[in-house]
């Protein structure tokens, strides 16, 4: 998962076990909607045995509402990865306020040390990786890009090679108007083939659900090329200061000659003091951290309503 922002809050919004719940039920209408998707067929099939209509293959017409299917599944999913996300987000940051030391580099009287000259390896910045760019994007840019990624991944599916909608449109000029099969005695019997689809409506579809395979892909396009460029920018400063850098430590390590003091014995007295004060602060924040809760972006308000009313009365 990409470093993004998140939408924790203190305030108003969902519990982690609300996002959880929320999130499964994103998943099961998602699959409820794929189910319904890939039972459509381009023709039914019927025949006449002893003068009674028997039905072979049972019409399946794409739904009239199948953009407005492909929709619901894309924000579905947009939904479910919104909440991952922002679980994960708490996640991490109730493990990295675990794992956060106490700082006792300020104690008055510091352990004694050698006197060290600098190296400009110790301070220079390694090159960032796109997680860099990712993190820059706002929480909003971030939605914005988990939406247009699942619209783009969602629609594309279904129009693109092998998904449900070119399967229909290759396979319709092949169907026959009558198809025979033998009963008995070896004699044939015609079986009436029914198209209900027509190659228009299909091409129609194609072109609609293309459009906003187009429109949602480049705003993909978009937030991954400012991601790039931010990265690129963020790479040439780290270069800029690590060349920097070592000018600088050439510099103070012809002029470095200064001694130590021995420290006081007090040092590890209040080092410990430094870790006991520092342990209180962070039970504190630990605290915090898991009363934060998401807080809903508008995008996602509706499809969260939705299942968040059929969930039990939370007093979290």
């Amino acid at each position: 998962m990409k470093n993004l922002n998140n939408n924790l809050t203190p305030n108003n919004g969902l519990s982690l076990s609300q996002a959880q719940s929320v999130s499964n039920l994103c998943n099961q209408r998602a699959i409820e909607i794929v189910a319904e998707l890939l039972v459509a067929n381009n023709f039914s099939k019927t025949v006449k045995v002893d003068g009674e209509e028997k039905t072979l293959v049972e019409a399946h017409k794409l739904p009239d509402n199948v953009i407005e299917l492909l929709n619901k599944k894309a924000a579905l999913h947009a939904c479910q990865a919104f909440l991952m996300v922002n679980i994960k987000a708490k996640d991490n940051m109730l493990n990295a306020m675990r794992d956060k030391e106490a700082d006792i580099s300020s104690v008055k009287f510091p352990f004694p040390v050698k006197p060290t000259y600098i190296n400009p390896v110790d301070g220079s910045l390694a090159k960032v990786n796109e997680d860099f760019g990712w993190s820059k994007l706002t929480a909003t840019e971030n939605n914005e890009y988990l939406e247009a990624e699942s619209f783009a991944a969602h629609i594309g599916q279904f129009i693109h090679k092998d998904g449900i909608l070119t399967r229909l449109r290759s396979e319709l000029p092949h169907v026959p108007s009558i198809d025979w099969m033998v009963i008995k005695d070896g004699e044939k019997t015609p079986v009436t083939i029914t198209k209900h689809h027509e190659s228009t409506d299909l091409l129609n579809t194609h072109e609609a659900l293309a459009k906003i395979h187009r429109e949602k892909e480049q705003r993909v396009n978009y937030f991954k090329a400012k991601v790039k460029n931010l990265t690129t920018e963020e790479n040439a400063r780290i270069a800029k200061h690590n060349a920097d850098l070592q000018n600088e430590a050439a510099r103070i390590n012809n002029d470095l000659a200064t001694a130590y003091e021995i420290a006081q014995k007090k040092a590890n007295e209040e080092a410990n003091s430094i870790r006991a004060e520092f342990e209180k602060t962070r039970e504190a924040e630990i605290k915090r951290i898991a009363g934060m809760r998401i807080s809903i972006d508008a995008r996602f308000q509706e499809t969260i309503n939705e299942f968040l009313a059929k969930l039990p009365e939370n007093k979290e």
